[in-house]
Formats: structure tokens, C-alpha cells, sequence
């Protein structure tokens, strides 16, 4: 007689993203916005924990700069619904317990969600031995929202599109970012419906990072500094002005650029070194911020954590 199968359970992480280049175009009769962004994965993270359970569940726990509230939870949880879009494409049956362990800031432009929505799709291929491809992983991942697919890939990547086309970089340096996440969200919508006030005429096709891809082969923190861009960001600073105060502060401090992360609030400070960013985060916890976390970039997109 074959002994039972016990529960089985997979773990992935998924990195945090920034914004190194977001080029905005007009809004389109659909209402959606084209990109032309450049983002780079950094080295915050959150983990998704899929096992195999009778009851379907879900359990949160956060670090400790993250309110439990400020996460959606059950049904509205993007991590729930890209279990549900994978199942129903999958044919597969399948009640988890999802576990989320989160550490990249909620509501801050940095793709919390997203990332846990890429974990949870590759999880669960991988506990069901689904056998979906990358492509197959993409397509389900642009479903769900423009952030995902990059969330899968990491890197560094162009994206276009709704942010959702992505391809991969070559990037071969090694940037330090200091990242200052804010306790109120901003609401991305918003920010967007902002930008159309601000900039009734943009055109029709967004900025290219022609330049800043230059930097980007260069290695040269300085060069890259300088192209780092954001069309977001004048909307989310008329918004929210005290975040234009932190990126001058944050300067001020020895940061090479400060810059918005997405549509914010969430504010990114690139330095030279990672002493750089320590002094960085001195002067900015000095001037009374107390969360300011130090990342590096670009890491890994979402993949498999190995089980003690």
C-alpha cells in the first residue's frame, strides 16, 4: 500500500520595482495611458508560500513599516485572483493556503502587488507541475495587471505598451538606491487623471530613454543620474508637495537624484556606493524620516526559494 501524500508547498520571491525612465503618453479613447519606462528590480522583497490545503486560505505577515490593513485581503488580494486566473486557464483544481511575507512598501509605486501576483503564478505552475511556459507565465501576468509580467522577468527591462511588453536589458552595473517609503498612499488613477490637468497637449507617443539606456551600459552612477526621468512625477509632487521637499532633502544629503518612484509616493534616491546610501539614510533618518530602506539593483525576477 503506497503511503499518503502528505502536503506540499512552494515558495517564491519576488523583487520590488523602480522606475528609471517613465515616459508618458496622452491618454487613448480606451482611457489607458502608452509607456515607455525602463524599470530595474531591487533587493526588497516579498515571499509567496504556496501549500497544498483541503480549505483554501490566506495569511499575511509584513515587516514592521507595513500596516496590515493598508493590504487588501481575501478575494480583493492580487495574489488571490492570479490563483484564480491560473486555475481556470489551467483546468487545474487546486485549493492553497496562500502565505504572504511582505517587505517592498504598499501603495508606493514599487509593485507590491504586482510581485505577489507574479510569485503566486509561478507557485502555483510549479506545485501543480502545471508545465506552463514563459510565455504562457507572461500572458497571464499582463492579465492581471501592466507591473506583473516585469515582476516575472526582473532585471532590468524596457517596458511598452501599458508597461505590460517588456524586454530585457543589458545591464551590467551595479546601482545603490535609498528608498523612502511615505505612511499616506497615492492613489495612481489619480496621479494619471493629474497628469492629463497638467498636460492637456502631451503627445501622443511618450519620451524615449534613449539616453539613460546609454548610461545604463555605461556603469557610471553619475551618468545615470542625470537621465534618470519620471513624467509622473510633476503631477505627484503638485499632489503631494511635501514629497518635492524629501527629494531635496534626500539630494541635499548627498544623494546623486532623487526621483518619484511610478506615480508615488514612495521617493528613490540613487547613490554612488553603498557607503553613499548609508550616509544618505543617516542625514534623511536625521531630518526625522524613519523608514529608509537601502536596496540594490538590478536582482532577479520572481523565482523559487529553496525548502529548509
Amino acid at each position: 500500500m503506497s503511503a499518503v501524500e502528505g502536503p506540499r508547498t512552494v515558495s517564491v520571491r519576488a523583487a520590488a520595482k523602480i522606475n528609471l525612465h517613465l515616459g508618458v503618453g496622452a491618454a487613448r479613447d480606451d482611457g489607458f495611458h502608452p509607456l515607455d519606462t525602463v524599470y530595474q528590480a531591487i533587493s526588497l522583497y516579498d515571499d509567496v508560500t504556496l501549500t497544498t490545503a483541503g480549505v483554501p486560505s490566506l495569511s499575511l505577515q509584513t515587516a514592521d513599516y507595513i500596516e496590515v490593513g493598508d493590504v487588501p485581503f481575501g478575494p480583493g488580494n492580487i495574489a488571490y485572483q492570479a490563483l484564480e486566473l491560473v486555475r481556470a486557464r489551467t483546468g487545474l483544481p487546486g485549493t492553497e493556503r496562500i502565505e504572504v511575507l511582505k517587505s517592498i512598501p504598499v501603495a508606493g509605486g514599487m509593485a507590491g502587488g504586482s510581485a505577489d501576483a507574479a510569485a503566486a503564478l509561478l507557485a502555483f505552475d510549479r506545485l501543480h507541475a502545471a508545465g506552463l511556459t514563459d510565455d504562457d507565465l507572461l500572458a497571464l501576468a499582463a492579465e492581471l495587471g501592466s507591473d506583473v509580467p516585469f515582476s516575472l522577468l526582473g532585471g532590468t527591462a524596457r517596458g511598452r505598451g501599458r508597461g505590460e511588453l517588456v524586454e530585457p536589458l543589458d545591464d551590467r552595473g551595479s546601482w545603490w538606491w535609498v528608498a523612502v517609503p511615505s505612511t499616506t498612499g497615492l492613489s495612481t488613477p489619480e496621479v494619471y487623471r493629474h497628469f492629463d490637468r497638467l498636460f492637456p497637449d502631451a503627445l501622443a507617443e511618450p519620451a524615449e530613454p534613449a539616453d539613460l539606456l546609454s548610461a545604463l551600459a555605461s556603469g557610471e552612477p553619475l551618468r545615470l543620474a542625470r537621465t534618470l526621468h519620471n513624467d509622473l512625477q510633476a503631477p505627484a509632487l503638485d499632489l503631494r508637495p511635501e514629497l518635492g521637499a524629501l527629494i531635496d532633502r534626500g539630494e541635499g544629503e548627498g544623494a546623486l537624484r532623487g526621483l518619484v518612484s511610478g506615480s508615488g509616493p514612495t521617493c528613490i534616491f540613487l547613490c554612488d556606493s553603498l557607503d553613499g546610501a548609508h550616509a544618505v539614510v543617516a542625514g534623511l533618518q536625521g531630518a526625522g524620516h524613519d523608514v529608509v530602506l537601502i536596496a540594490n539593483g538590478p536582482v532577479a525576477g520572481a523565482h523559487l526559494l529553496a525548502r529548509p
